[in-house]
């Protein structure tokens, strides 16, 4: 019993004494760290760089403590070259064994030798715990690396934009069909606006361009422009997807993106794989783009000017002047996030700094607008107006408030290592919180404005200047725009737009020519021959247009719907053809006559005349829907129409019988109409048959 107590005993008091004996080792133990500090960028002088033969800018400093964290003054700190560029000459560190202050800063300075790259250092003591070297990377930059910064930035960013519109073409090839659709379908519902801008502006990567298209759309008659404004504020937030993208750093995967597109691309028969490679290798590119701007930028994490520029940045004022510049010089939002983006990724950038640049490149975007509507009309016009008061407005709401924004941003947004140093860790958290920043400025913004948007346009349309009343032009297109024939999807729709307005001229022909013949009055024949030429006018206008779209890159089943449009513009203006220069001929010499026809002649004629109308109005609603059941309907209403023309000329042929006497004056000029009216219901029932004979996208041919 008292040896085991005795044991108790002893066996405590022996750990202790180890615990005094281990403690007297560590006494005499010393750390080694890199310090930081709150004042001075970069304090510990780790991962500089500065030109060949010139010593660094800032001095190379290490921190000496105690185990319990003490500086300890007095201790020299070797420090060593142990790697250097190949061939490199004239390096050296000055002094190479430097002695800690009061403070336990050891400080030493280091002289870049003859060639650029990385010169790897290391400090040491011969009292360290720990017997790893404490190592520092200085850069070496040729005597010409600001142009070296230069070229790579704009290379970088060639490819960057390059890549984004390639991925752009790619995606609205892949979704061009329901694209139009959506389009289409748009209605006076906000929030379904709201959904229709954010998807369209997803699908082609910018902003700008929505709105350069709503610009469009309202100039020529498609939109209005109240329902334009809730697509303004969802392509706002379809802009920010391209920000959540960019701030994903799979920049290592960028070249295996282009191979595996560049793969896809190779088998131009498959067509749905071939966009989506195109689409691949833009991603791919945009990320390769980055990688460049990325590592030109490497050198202006040591660059005192840069980084002292940069502090100015977190002032509001200028950082939104900056942001608004550029964008407006670049004409891309996407892009300059994109910058952003990639400043950030190199520590570069604080979230305070980079919220009033995103802020200037929400109003930059704008400027693009503005520039499609200079020579559009007033109702155009006042679509870039709104973009550019929404962006405005929403800068004022939130720019007083930007400090507790980075706040919330950075609550919601991954935190990162707490424990890397101050530009790793930046680089590591910051893109992402400017990404989530973009999204949640927009989105606010949309929920904030979207109930006032009635009143925001109504504001615009008060204070807009009224538009002097003048004539409209004779001979002017409704829908087409130029600036959209390299979004085939949308061109064919308003392609269709103009032919369909160009088939309601047509009507409007065929309705007034059979005026002459019953009134004999020429009051028509001037407004029958004004129709004439903007029917040529718009036949030729579509079929330029057509052309145009037809030199992108269009796959099998757009180019056969490009040639039913113009085939379709082909049956048109021979119809008008049938009435400009057989009917309206007829017309004039009838006029000069004292000929009539008999009221039985004038009702059949009527009825007939009706019969060709009623085939017209189906082959465009036909043409408008692709309607296949009505087109093979249409075909059977004109077996019907032609029998009803040879009943009709036997009726006529009756009355010659009879030796009636306006019959017989009549006669000619009658079956002429006849078979006029029929010819242009057999052209109307062609438009059907192109339909049903060659197709439309995704309808298979029908018999």
């Amino acid at each position: 019993m008292r040896r085991n107590l005795l044991t108790h005993i002893a066996i405590p008091g022996y750990f202790f004494i180890l615990s005094l004996v281990s403690y007297g080792q560590n006494a005499n133990c010393l750390l080694l760290q890199k310090p930081s500090s709150s004042d001075i960028y970069n304090y510990s002088g780790d991962e500089q760089s500065g030109p060949v033969h010139l010593r660094t800018h800032r001095p190379i400093r290490v921190m000496v403590t105690d185990t319990l964290g003490n500086p300890v003054s007095g201790i020299a700190v070797s420090m060593d070259i142990i790697s250097i560029p190949k061939g490199a000459r004239g390096q050296a560190i000055e002094p190479v064994v430097p002695v800690t202050d009061t403070h336990g800063i050891a400080t030493t300075y280091f002289t870049i030798g003859s060639k650029p790259g990385e010169y790897l250092l290391s400090a040491k003591t011969k009292q360290s715990c720990d017997q790893k070297l404490l190592t520092y990377h200085i850069i070496g930059r040729a005597s010409n690396w600001v142009f070296m910064l230069v070229i790579g930035l704009l290379g970088g960013l060639s490819l960057f934009l390059l890549g984004m519109k390639m991925m752009s073409d790619g995606m609205q090839q892949v979704a061009g069909d329901r694209m139009r659709s959506i389009l289409g379908a748009l209605t006076k519902n906000r929030v379904v606006a709201v959904g229709v801008g954010a998807f369209v502006t997803m699908i082609i990567q910018s902003s700008s361009a929505t709105t350069v298209m709503l610009v469009g759309f309202v100039e020529s008659g498609l939109m209005r422009f109240m329902q334009t404004l809730g697509i303004i504020l969802g392509a706002d937030i379809g802009t920010t997807v391209t920000a959540q993208i960019i701030a994903f750093k799979i920049t290592d995967y960028s070249l295996l993106m282009i191979a595996a597109g560049f793969l896809m691309t190779l088998w131009p028969r498959k067509q749905k794989l071939n966009q989506w490679g195109i689409t691949l290798l833009g991603f791919g590119i945009l990320f390769f783009g980055m990688d460049i701007m990325s590592g030109a930028m490497h050198p202006l994490r040591s660059y005192d000017p840069f980084l002292n520029y940069l502090l100015k940045l977190e002032n509001p004022l200028i950082g939104i002047l900056i942001g608004l510049i550029f964008t407006a010089l670049i004409q891309s939002s996407s892009a300059f996030v994109g910058i952003i983006i990639v400043l950030s990724m190199q520590g570069l950038l604080t979230l305070e700094a980079a919220i009033p640049l995103l802020f200037g490149a929400n109003i930059g975007t704008a400027i693009t607008a503005i520039l499609a509507s200079l020579n559009a009309g007033q109702e155009a016009k006042k679509v870039a107006a709104a973009h550019t008061l929404f962006k405005v407005f929403g800068v004022l709401l939130f720019v007083a408030w930007i400090p507790f924004f980075a706040h919330f941003i950075e609550m919601i947004s991954p935190k990162g290592d707490p424990g890397a140093d101050r530009i790793t860790h930046l680089a590591e958290v910051v893109p992402r919180q400017i990404a989530n920043a973009h999204t949640v400025f927009n989105v606010l913004l949309t929920l904030i404005a979207l109930p006032f948007t009635r009143f925001f346009g109504r504001l615009i349309e008060r204070f807009w200047p009224k538009p002097k009343v003048t004539l409209p032009a004779p001979l002017r297109v409704k829908y087409l725009d130029n600036k959209l024939t390299s979004s085939p999807a949308i061109a064919l729709s308003l392609s269709k737009q103009e032919v369909i307005h160009m088939g309601h001229e047509v009507q409007d022909m065929i309705n007034d020519i059979i005026l002459p013949f019953f009134t004999k009055e020429n009051n028509v024949i001037k407004n029958i021959e004004s129709k004439e030429k903007l029917v040529n006018f718009l036949r030729d206008r579509i079929n330029e247009y057509l052309r145009d779209i037809s030199r992108n890159n269009l796959p099998k089943d757009r180019v056969n719907e490009v040639f039913q449009i113009m085939y379709t513009v082909k049956e048109l203006e021979q119809i008008a053809d049938l009435v400009s220069k057989i009917l309206l001929q007829r017309a004039r010499l009838w006029i000069q006559q004292k000929k009539v026809f008999t009221e039985a002649g004038k009702k059949e004629l009527v009825e007939y005349q009706v019969k060709a109308q009623k085939q017209l109005s189906r082959a465009l609603e036909v043409f408008r829907d692709v309607n296949l059941e009505k087109a093979k309907a249409m075909k059977s209403k004109y077996k019907e129409y032609r029998h009803l023309a040879l009943e009709m000329e036997r009726h006529h042929f009756e009355r010659l019988k009879e030796d009636i006497r306006q019959s017989v004056e009549s006669s000619e000029i009658h079956l002429e109409l006849l078979t006029v009216f029929r010819m242009i219901a057999g052209h109307a029932t062609n438009i059907a048959r192109s339909l049903l004979e060659w197709g439309v996208p995704g309808i298979p041919p029908s018999g």
